[in-house]
């Protein structure tokens, strides 16, 4: 008897019209037909021979296909005589010391990066993510790489409005400088800089950045890797750990939400994580979320809260519904500019973003 065995770190995702297979090890997914789920579940608790004992002819053949598949892709192999019990399940548990991880800043004044060092060290933040409307001076951008040393800050990234100062010469020079730094982008830049590789932490665009157009769930941001997925699992692959700050100094679950726990100029973040109604947002996964639930891309995409379609409301009071700007239907498999969908315009005026509304 001939026993398949999928890989632990093969994950299967079940969508409603199609599945995802994702490698975590090599870091990639792959978008499957519903039949391969029925297929992996029977290989499960049945031998292959069991399976085709009940199949004629033509369906022995495509089966023995789809085996063959498995083991070319190597997403499994074959045992004899019973499973191979060597390979323990995939644990997905999470376990994330630092009691807030993630900070996202729109800068406004320089002063703030005072403000927040110590609370970033108390609290073992991680990531801070920089969004300014104005210029950054290189010096300026020096000076934020260097005032976190000693903390338990690992990575920054910054986005900026190109400016004169921005050269080949310039950034050559900071690109030796970074430590902490793993993504520069420069947008309403008109400029082409040919010198920087794909590796770079420099990146430019002709886009404007606005907090609006942040949520965009498309295929080139999905993300297969371990640590992104495990929270995904457990957590709101957005919001989970995450503390926003806008322009203003406002404290927020993120800088679009309307709603405030208080100001970064009166309040520590220290006092405002301890706030319960904080953290109602961090538990609920894309497997509570209509729509997404039944979505196969729903562990590798991330969740938006602040733009949603406005649908659905669970029994604590918090929005479940869709994130808006995505155009992907699960159960035809098909994507759609998310903005011409006439279902979504209520929802589009509600947030008042007529500007991103693509006209043909």
């Amino acid at each position: 008897m001939r026993y398949f065995n999928l890989f632990s770190d093969i994950l299967i995702t079940k969508g409603a019209s199609r599945i995802l297979i994702s490698d975590l090890q090599r870091n990639i997914s792959e978008v499957f037909p519903l039949e391969f789920f029925h297929v992996i579940e029977e290989l499960k608790t049945k031998s292959i021979e069991q399976i085709l004992s009940r199949y004629d002819i033509e369906s022995k053949l495509l089966f023995e296909e789809y085996i063959e598949f498995f083991l070319e892709e190597e997403y499994g192999f074959i045992s004899y005589n019973d499973w191979d019990k060597n390979f323990v399940p995939y644990s997905f548990s999470h376990h994330e010391p630092s009691k807030i991880n993630n900070i996202f800043l729109e800068l406004d004044d320089f002063s703030i990066f005072e403000k927040i060092k110590q609370s970033i060290e108390n609290l073992g933040v991680q990531y801070l993510s920089i969004c300014s409307s104005r210029k950054i001076l290189i010096k300026e951008i020096l000076e934020i790489e260097s005032i976190f040393d000693g903390t338990s800050l690992e990575g920054i990234e910054i986005y900026c409005p190109y400016h004169e100062e921005i050269n080949d010469n310039s950034l050559k020079a900071l690109d030796k400088s970074f430590k902490r730094i793993y993504n520069l982008v420069f947008y309403n830049c008109n400029v082409k800089f040919h010198d920087f590789n794909e590796d770079s932490v420099f990146n430019f665009t002709e886009d404007n950045l606005n907090i609006k157009k942040c949520g965009i769930v498309d295929l080139k941001y999905f993300s297969t890797n371990i640590p992104k997925i495990i929270e995904s699992k457990n957590y709101n692959s957005c919001l989970f750990k995450k503390v926003g700050i806008d322009s203003e100094g406002n404290i927020k679950n993120c800088p679009a939400f309307e709603e405030s726990y208080g100001n970064i100029y009166k309040n520590s973040l220290e006092d405002i994580v301890k706030i319960q109604g904080f953290k109602k947002y961090w538990n609920i996964t894309k497997n509570e979320i209509e729509i997404c639930k039944d979505c196969e891309f729903r562990y590798i995409c991330t969740d938006c809260r602040a733009y949603t379609e406005k649908t659905h409301i669970n029994k604590d009071g918090l929005d479940i519904s869709k994130p808006l700007k995505c155009g992907y239907n699960p159960y035809t498999g098909e994507w759609e500019e998310w903005s011409l969908n006439p279902l979504k315009q209520m929802a589009i005026k509600y947030y008042d973003m007529y500007g991103l509304l693509k006209i043909d």
